[in-house]
């Protein structure tokens, strides 16, 4: 009897001070907050993560501070968030890709394990566009236009190798029959300013 008495008292001291010890900490955040983005500046990632930064540091009240670290499909971006410490100072805008990368390319984190995942951010869907220059005016007439010029005469831009927009024009040529040359770029605001 006089043993377990001692234990529960010394288990109620054991958690009066982890409670103190937790009051005592300063409330989150107490520094400016890294919101990685990986993709170039400009296109729609940065885009998204520049409307949500304002806002976030608005509601936190500390700064939230934008770092783009494109290529590689966000996975330079993704290894760094997953290699930071897990304290909520490090937080990651991610894209499609982050699910596409492991059966892609060959990672030093995993993709699912080592992220927390938080909300849905934003949803866009991948246009197929030309230059008014360009001659098809509808998608017959680029696959007429494509089969008559030689593979990889005609070149198209994606915002990086194994993002949708690459994928996307991948599975197109595959399900037409026609053969274009790839050109990534490390982000769509630098693949659409050409």
């Amino acid at each position: 009897m006089y043993d377990s008495h001692i234990t529960r008292l010394l288990a109620l001291f054991l958690l009066l001070g982890a409670a103190h010890s937790a009051l005592a900490q300063a409330p989150y955040p107490v520094r400016p907050i890294r919101f990685l983005v990986g993709f170039a500046p400009g296109g729609t990632n940065d885009i998204v993560a520049r409307a949500i930064a304002p806002k976030l540091s608005e509601y936190l009240g500390q700064s939230v501070v934008i770092e783009n670290r494109g290529g590689a499909n966000a996975s330079i971006a993704s290894e760094l968030a997953a290699r930071a410490a897990p304290d909520g100072y490090t937080i990651l805008l991610v894209a499609p890709g982050h699910a596409t990368n492991p059966a892609l390319l060959k990672l030093n984190f995993d993709s699912v394990k080592d992220f927390a995942f938080i909300t849905l951010a934003a949803e866009s869907q991948n246009l197929l566009v030309v230059h008014p220059s360009f001659p098809p005016r509808s998608v017959k007439e680029l696959i007429a236009f494509s089969k008559k010029h030689p593979p990889g005469s005609i070149n198209y831009g994606s915002s990086g190798t194994g993002t949708t927009v690459h994928l996307s024009a991948e599975l197109f040529q595959y399900m037409t029959g026609v053969k274009w040359l790839h050109i990534p770029y490390k982000g769509g605001g630098p693949g659409g300013s050409r």
